[in-house]
């Protein structure tokens, strides 16, 4: 964005300087994940800069290595289950805490967000010992169901952002015209929030592909997601197909972003704001 023609010299300085930064705070976050890409191509088994060669054979480990493919068919598995039970449930809670008598929202919604706020090796611990008791520990339904704890509040989060600037009299105009409240709920109620709704199983999809410490607690010994192989790999023998792993991920997780804020700009259209 432009300085306005009106700022003073002084204000020039202090917009540029603020602008700087925030991009060295930015570079600062990033250097670490800039660095580690470029190692993913190294031509030696270890790392190293500068690097002695350029190759991609540590890509072809990744996506042709049995022991890799199975452990991204297994993450990918696991996030699809808990966005679908993380976005159905933390709709349908976004749904009943907006409205305006609920009661106890507040307590409610603290419990709701309780897992994004607890450390999670605390979170993995009670959900070892609690799914040791029912006998689902060391299962994949235990696995999706504890990703599902973790994930859900971020649904819970966008879908409430969402319905803040949902206008209820088109839900009174629906049910006036006749239609049953299944009908509003889906040919009016849901093509506003979707956005809010993808925006929650984005995020709800990331939180289970990149988890690895309730995994650690409450995965058997043949279940491996990609970061607990990630994790593995770096305690057992290091591997610089973890790098690439990593680049892949980190590509993945940008996508999710970029994603993320497109559909934020298209439900302010919706709503008739400009940002």
């Amino acid at each position: 964005m432009a300085v306005p023609s009106y700022f003073t010299t002084g204000e020039k300085v202090a917009h540029y300087s603020v602008r700087v930064y925030v991009g060295l705070v930015l570079l600062f976050l990033i250097a670490p994940i800039i660095a580690i890409m470029p190692l993913s191509f190294n031509s030696e088994s270890f790392f190293s800069y500068p690097m002695p060669g350029y190759s991609l054979k540590w890509y072809n480990d990744f996506f042709f290595n049995e022991r890799w493919i199975s452990a991204v068919k297994l993450s990918v598995i696991v996030a699809f289950a808990t966005t679908v039970l993380a976005t159905t449930l933390g709709t349908l809670a976004a749904l009943g805490l907006s409205r305006a008598n609920f009661p106890a929202r507040a307590s409610v919604m603290a419990v709701l967000i309780s897992p994004m706020i607890v450390p999670v090796i605390i979170s993995a611990v009670g959900m070892f010992k609690f799914y040791s008791s029912v006998g689902v520990a060391g299962s994949l339904p235990g696995i999706i169901l504890a990703h599902t704890a973790l994930a859900t509040p971020f649904v819970v989060i966008t879908v409430t952002a969402t319905l803040m600037g949902f206008d209820r009299t088109l839900m009174r105009a629906g049910a006036s015209l006749g239609a049953a409240p299944h009908t509003v709920f889906f040919k009016v109620v849901l093509p506003l929030i979707l956005p809010g709704m993808i925006s929650g199983a984005l995020f709800a999809f990331a939180t289970s592909f990149d988890e690895v410490v309730v995994v650690l607690f409450l995965a058997s010994p043949e279940q491996r997601t990609l970061p607990l192989q990630m994790f593995s790999g770096i305690r057992e023998q290091i591997s610089p197909t973890i790098t690439a792993a990593a680049t892949v991920l980190v590509l993945f997780s940008t996508a999710l972003l970029v994603t993320v804020e497109l559909l934020r700009r298209r439900s302010e259209r919706l709503r008739g704001i400009r940002s």
